[in-house]
């Protein structure tokens, strides 16, 4: 799939989406440590759309679809696939950052909707596609979509080829199916790995069943595809926002809503103020919060 060609010829036509690139590329970060793995801070200003969106069922129902194609800009064109339009996302967090929405207006859900996740991740190449679940990050819960990443940018996948075998609890290891567990990692997080998928639906209900889990909106999935096997990190949430986001607290108040990206390793700030006080002890605050 000519992802990278479709994304250079959306930013050659679309002024908007060319200026939010453009100031990616200057956005300030600053990392972490908490020993054997980092978790990264970006100051992402036009990333407030997504950090203060309402999407609570009456604002929802109040304002257009941006994923449907009647309401698109007309300069954001898209690629087809199976019954998916892969889009340029205007607000990125990261280099070559695409929406793949649903091509009918439906509600956000992921059990069904699993082997298309997965197909997707095999399509892109050195991407990782990832989930928000309608009620824990995404913007249009009324709108079925994934989003890709380039795969790299995401810590939690090189945490885990580098932590697995020492920082990991392997909870089921048969032939087709190793189901591992981080540890001392301040988010609840597990990896499916597994080379085939004609029953993955019946393989994520059963393990989340397992894990006395049930919400289907509060949950955050990031999956990639190498070495022949599909890798499923699965994100059980507790919250959506912390108590944080709330807080009348200036001194304590940040503008942080969790959503995969932060659970990755990732920690989005749109204010600055937000990005030069946040500290290490509000980043486990918050993870142990909504995880």
């Amino acid at each position: 799939m000519k992802i990278d060609s479709f994304f250079d010829e959306q930013l050659a036509v679309w002024d908007f989406a060319r200026q939010n690139y453009e100031a990616l590329q200057a956005a300030r970060i600053k990392s972490f440590s908490f020993g054997n793995f980092a978790v990264n801070v970006q100051f992402n200003p036009a990333r407030i759309v997504s950090s203060a969106a309402k999407t609570d069922a009456n604002n929802i129902a109040l304002r257009p679809c941006f994923l449907c194609g009647h309401n698109r800009p007309n300069e954001q064109q898209s690629i087809e696939y199976l019954d998916y339009e892969i889009l340029v996302n205007p607000f990125p967090i990261f280099r070559n950052h695409f929406t793949i929405a649903h091509k009918q207006h439906q509600a956000q859900q992921i059990i069904k909707y699993l082997p298309d996740m997965l197909q997707l991740a095999t399509e892109f190449s050195n991407y990782a596609v990832f989930y928000n679940g309608a009620s824990c990050g995404a913007s249009a819960p009324d709108h079925l979509h994934f989003q890709a990443v380039p795969s790299d940018c995401l810590p939690i996948i090189a945490d885990y080829r580098r932590l697995k075998n020492t920082h990991a609890k392997i909870l089921q290891n048969s032939n087709n199916l190793q189901i591992y567990e981080f540890t001392n990692y301040f988010r609840r997080v597990y990896c499916l790995e597994f080379g085939e998928i004609s029953n993955v639906r019946d393989v994520l209900v059963d393990f989340l069943k397992q894990i006395d889990f049930t919400n289907e909106s509060m949950l955050n999935l990031i999956c990639y595809f190498d070495d022949n096997k599909w890798k499923l990190f699965v994100f059980p949430r507790r919250a959506f926002r912390p108590r944080q986001y709330f807080s009348a607290n200036e001194i304590e108040k940040l503008l942080v809503s969790p959503a995969t990206v932060e659970l990755s390793g990732v920690i989005v700030t749109a204010l600055e103020k937000d990005f030069l006080k946040i500290t290490k002890n509000d980043i486990i605050s918050i993870y142990e919060q909504v995880s």
